[in-house]
Parts: C-alpha cells; structure tokens; sequence
C-alpha cells in the first residue's frame, strides 16, 4: 500500500498505525518527528504532478483542510482520493478507523483505543465557561459554527461564544470580539501562531489561554493527551 495524506493529523495517524504505508505527505506535517516521505506542497496548494509522480494506492484529504478542485484534478488523473468529514470528536473517530482500515491497517491500533477511552469517560465539567477563539489575526477569524475544535472545547466545558454564527470561521472585528466579553480568550498556536507576545495584548484585561493547536484542531494519536493538555492550558489562563 502507497499512501499519499494531504492532512497533517491524518499523516500523524497513518504513520502511528501502517509504518512504512506513506510515501508522500504536505509540507505541514510535522507529526511524527522525522518522518522521511516525499513532500508534496502545502495543504491548500499540493503539487499534484508530484504526487502522482508517486504512484500512490490511495490520497487522504479533508473536506475542510483540502481544496475540492485539487482533489478533482487527482481524481480525474486516476488517483483514489479517500475524503474525510470531521465535525466533532465521536466523528473523529470514526473518520479515523475508516482511513485507518482503507490504509490496511487490520489491527485497531493501541492509541486509537486510549484515545476513546479518554474522551468518553471524560467528567462532566463542573462548571461552564465562555470563549473567543481566534485562529488567525490580520484580519480576525474566530471559530464559529460546526466545528471539530469548537466540540472539543465544548466536552471540556468551555463553550465559545459565536458557536451560532452562520458562518464556521466568520471575520469579526477586534471590537466586537472584546465586546463579547468571553471568560477567557482561547488562543491556539496553529494555523496562526498566537504566542505570549503575540495575541494577548490584543485583548486587554481578559483571561487568555495559549493553547497547543495540535491537541486543540487535531484528530490523530495527539488525542489521547489533548483533554490533560488543554486542560492544563485553560486553567493557566491569565489577564
């Protein structure tokens, strides 16, 4: 089995999972360290010749992180493109074993197991808290509707505040996000890189969270940890 995986948690999964089955991934994905596969451009803009180039059985892409004509065009050269959804985490799961058994894989990996096992018997949180969760800045995106990293904020009793908005990743001004007056300002280090210097001035007098974007937007063997991880984070959180 040749694979090709165009989604950095996917590429995580299948390494894990099927070693030696990847022969090709985007240049984000930085999961397993060293991974040694031909690189193939980025999520958004995949060299598609060179991907072909590589033979594969089958191409792992996401509805969300993937651009449809990209997939078009493999497809229509010939490729098997295997497109995943990822709304919340029961579908992360899901999602999960079906790449997992396309990719081959016979035996459900150990990680996978510990993973479910920490999401479902996870505590019903003691108390709820509100946030604003930027993902990039110039100009402000937030989370909004329908979205993977919203549910898992929300298991955690964190509930963002524009989960209603029509739109899943709505640019919003400064202004309003500060007017909203979350309980804390959830700021993750992917895909913009919010740091201690970089993102919590913006937000003056409010709890922010730096929080890894890997645990956060990720579904791959990183959730298994992300409920201790995140936790860990939100509870660091300060003005």
């Amino acid at each position: 089995m040749r694979v090709v995986s165009l989604v950095p948690s996917l590429t995580e999964a299948v390494a894990r999972s099927a070693p030696g089955a990847l022969v090709g991934a985007t240049d984000w994905c930085t999961h397993p360290p060293g991974l040694d596969v031909v690189r193939v451009g980025g999520t958004k803009n995949p060299a598609t010749d060179r991907i072909l180039s590589l033979a594969p059985d089958l191409v792992i892409a996401n509805e969300e992180e993937n651009r449809a004509p990209d997939l078009a065009a493999l497809r229509a050269a010939g490729a098997e493109v295997l497109v995943t959804e990822i709304r919340d985490v029961p579908q992360a799961f899901r999602e999960l074993a079906r790449v997992l058994d396309a990719c081959g894989v016979t035996a459900r990996p150990r990680w996978l197991d510990e993973a479910e096992r920490t999401w479902s018997s996870l505590p019903e949180p003691g108390t709820r808290r509100t946030a604003v969760v930027p993902i990039w800045r110039r100009p402000w995106m937030v989370l909004g509707r329908d979205t993977f990293a919203g549910d898992v904020l929300a298991r955690l009793g964190v509930d963002h505040v524009h989960a209603a908005h029509p739109d899943r990743y709505p640019r919003l001004p400064l202004e309003e996000l500060r007017a909203s007056a979350p309980d804390v300002v959830v700021l993750p280090d992917e895909p913009y890189r919010f740091t201690a210097d970089d993102g919590p001035e913006a937000f003056p007098g409010l709890p922010c969270a730096l929080v890894s974007g890997r645990h956060l937007t990720w579904y791959g063997p990183s959730l298994a940890e992300a409920p201790r991880v995140l936790g860990e984070a939100l509870r660091a959180a300060r003005p």
